[in-house]
This record gives C-alpha cells, structure tokens and sequence, in this order.
C-alpha cells in the first residue's frame, strides 16, 4: 500500500478541494499574504473591508454568506475603526472559526469593541487571539504563515505543536 502523502512530496497532483472559505479582513499586508497562499493551501480566499478606499468591498460577509459554515475568519488588523462592528457581524452568522492578529501580552482592542456593543462575553469570548502557531513571527509572511499553519493543523485535527524531543 502506498502512502499517499509521500506520493504527493514526490509529485503527484494533491487534492486541493477542501471546501473551506478563508475570509481576511482588511486590508493589509498579512491580508495579501493570505489571500494569495491560501488557495495554495485548499482555502477559497476572500478579501472584506467594509471601507472601499483600502480594498475590496463585499458589502459586508453576504457575499459569502452560503460557504459561512466552513469559513475562518482572520481579522488582520486590530486598529481599525470598524473592528467591532466587523466582529460584531461575524459572529451573528454560522462562521466556523474568528481570529484577530495581535500581541498575547496585552488585551486586545475587540474585547472592549465588542462589550461597548452590548455582544455578550460569552460571545466574545468565541474570537481566537493570539493566533496561529508560536514561531515568532515578525513579518507579514511570517504572520501569514504562522495562521495558515494554524488553520491547517485545526483542519487536520491537529494540535500544531511539536511534540517534546530529546535533542
């Protein structure tokens, strides 16, 4: 029997199609970077903001409205004006998974966003911060990468760490 995965490290076509949405928020340069490595990846990728003078301009999360259930939503940039109000709309509908990029040392801005709203803690509490895998990101790359890691691992299952080694 052969192994699939080592036919594909030696190239075979993989399977692609995972029926999953990557939807970035904002645009950014870590939002460039993930829209353009995610279908690498599987994801169907899909640029929001709300303001059309930065990028596109969706008129909101309808235009993906019928793929919700599988989509991961990565907010890029955590200064934005309109962070709550994009949160506030992610997490009303059928989304599978919302992030927000930011540093774990301090409380990010979404919390305060969100209660000023009147979303309930227990509905904030669904929005992922930090994310991605711990690899000390400090370029757009390498925060795009270390979400997408992220997001991969959780769509295989896994827990995107490595397991402890004697070195």
């Amino acid at each position: 029997m052969t192994d699939p995965n080592c036919e594909v490290a030696h190239g075979a076509p993989a399977d692609r199609a995972t029926g999953r949405v990557l939807v970035a928020v904002f645009a950014s340069p870590v939002a460039e970077v993930l829209l353009r490595w995610g279908p690498e990846l599987g994801f169907r990728t899909v640029l929001l903001d709300p303001d059309p003078l930065r990028g596109a301009e969706l008129g909101g999360l309808a235009g993906v409205d019928g793929e919700l259930g599988d989509a991961d939503v990565v907010v890029t940039d955590h200064h934005r004006p309109e962070l709550g109000e994009v949160l506030r709309d992610a997490l009303a509908r059928p989304v599978r998974w919302i992030g927000v990029l930011g540093n774990p040392r301090h409380e990010g801005p979404h919390v305060a966003a969100l209660a000023a709203l009147g979303v309930p803690p227990e509905e904030a509490a669904r929005v992922h911060r930090p994310i991605g895998l711990d690899i000390g990101s400090r370029t757009p790359a390498e925060i795009a990468l270390s979400t997408l890691a992220g997001l991969l691992a959780d769509r295989n299952g896994r827990s995107g760490g490595f397991a402890h080694r004697p070195r």
